[in-house]
């Protein structure tokens, strides 16, 4: 398991050098060449990108924070905050005062930077960050509320500046102001300490959604950098930054995707697990009570012709129930392949030649890991009941899929 997870580390090492190296080389013509600096005078196109990445961020934020209200763990605390702070911050900031028809002011433009900043930060700090949380629900309605408000007086600041805040657009050919330099690369540093964090996550814990997160932060951190010496966040222009943070956002957003279905899958490799969990209690606990039962008639003087056939009768129920119960267990842990364990089953099931099973898996179907499990369970309580109520020698299980 261990080699396994090294190996994985290593892949993914090799992959974000890869594209690191690739990105750099672009960044590098970028600079070098200035003809190869374009954009294009696209607002309906840019709103879309901007939407769309706000709508990602806030289903990333939503999934931090459903798994945050169940396991209690600070890193997803700190993760929704930040993707929540990202997203409403460009919502309110960058998107509102398009639809407004007023355009984006210096005081809105420099409150959208500030708070993607800010959202970014919290989300580097999160796999720093460990433990758990006490008072969850408090935690996280603190962390919106702390949200909004530092936004709120961010932005009241600005517009108190008013026009002396410097354009974070500047015209062709006019000097960049200083300011908006080092804010540009403040955030580009914000990105490389997240792209850091996420990726010794995945190395030390081997978190997928860690290694997603550190992926698509390389992207946004490229971004960012072309940001520096292209300016053009307060305009309708687009640029190679949108689409390299777009693409960030679909990367992340597929991490989240990958992240629910585990999730799933871990809550029905529990259910199973209590499942198997009751039947020992249920099947195996009363064979060996009936074990005991016998061994003490005998002790006590009870005639062997009658207490010996049933205590061996019992002795094989439980051994057989045993088998049943640690298979069970096996294919609870969601590691054995889903053929391979029901066809162990089966084996184990007609091992006594009491009943025979024909057993056919359709190859081309395809199961998720948690209806797997579901199905698994279907299975072996149907061919329970078959050998214990139905009487029957011989049964038939297919599973396939039937157009309707």
């Amino acid at each position: 398991m261990k080699r396994v997870e090294r190996n994985e580390s290593q892949s993914w090492l090799w992959g974000e050098i890869l594209l690191a190296g690739l990105l750099g080389a672009s960044l590098a013509l970028f600079l070098a060449y200035p003809a190869l600096r374009t954009h294009w005078d696209l607002p309906e196109l840019r709103l879309v990108l901007q939407t769309a990445m706000c709508g990602a961020g806030l289903l990333v934020a939503v999934l931090a924070a459903a798994r945050y209200s169940v396991e209690g763990r600070r890193v997803d605390l700190f993760l929704a905050s930040g993707f929540f702070v990202t997203s409403l911050s460009g919502a309110v900031f960058a998107i509102g005062p398009t639809f407004g028809g007023d355009g984006i002011r210096p005081a809105e433009a420099w409150a959208s930077l500030i708070g993607a900043i800010l959202g970014q930060a919290l989300i580097a700090l999160a796999p720093f960050s460990r433990g758990r949380s006490k008072y969850r629900e408090w935690s996280i309605a603190n962390a919106v509320a702390a949200a909004g408000i530092s936004l709120f007086v961010a932005w009241s600041l600005l517009r108190a500046l008013g026009q002396t805040l410097p354009d974070l657009s500047p015209p062709p050919g006019q000097p960049q102001p200083f300011y908006l330099t080092g804010t540009l690369a403040l955030q580009a540093l914000v990105c490389l300490v997240a792209v850091v964090g996420w990726g010794l996550r995945f190395v030390r814990r081997g978190d997928d959604l860690a290694r997603w997160l550190a992926l698509g932060f390389t992207l946004m951190l490229f971004g960012a950098l072309h940001l520096v010496f292209q300016p053009l966040l307060a305009s309708s222009f687009v640029s190679q930054s949108d689409f390299l943070r777009i693409l960030a956002y679909v990367v992340i957003l597929v991490g989240a995707w990958r992240a629910i279905q585990f999730a799933e899958f871990g809550r029905a490799v529990a259910e199973e697990r209590a499942r198997v969990a009751r039947e020992i209690h249920d099947g195996l606990a009363q064979y060996l009570f009936a074990v005991s039962t016998h061994a003490s008639m005998i002790e006590n003087g009870a005639p062997l012709d009658e207490a010996m056939p049933r205590l061996k009768e019992a002795a094989l129920l439980a051994q057989q129930e045993a088998r049943f119960a640690i298979l069970a267990l096996s294919s609870a842990s969601g590691t054995a392949p889903f053929d391979a364990a029901l066809r162990r089953y089966v084996d184990v099931l007609t091992a006594d030649g009491g009943l025979e099973v024909d057993l056919e898996v359709d190859r081309a179907i395809r199961l998720a890991p948690d209806e797997q499990i579901e199905i698994f369970r279907i299975v072996q309580e149907g061919l329970a009941n078959v050998r214990k109520h139905a009487n029957a020698t011989r049964a038939e299980v297919t599973i396939g899929q039937r157009d309707f």
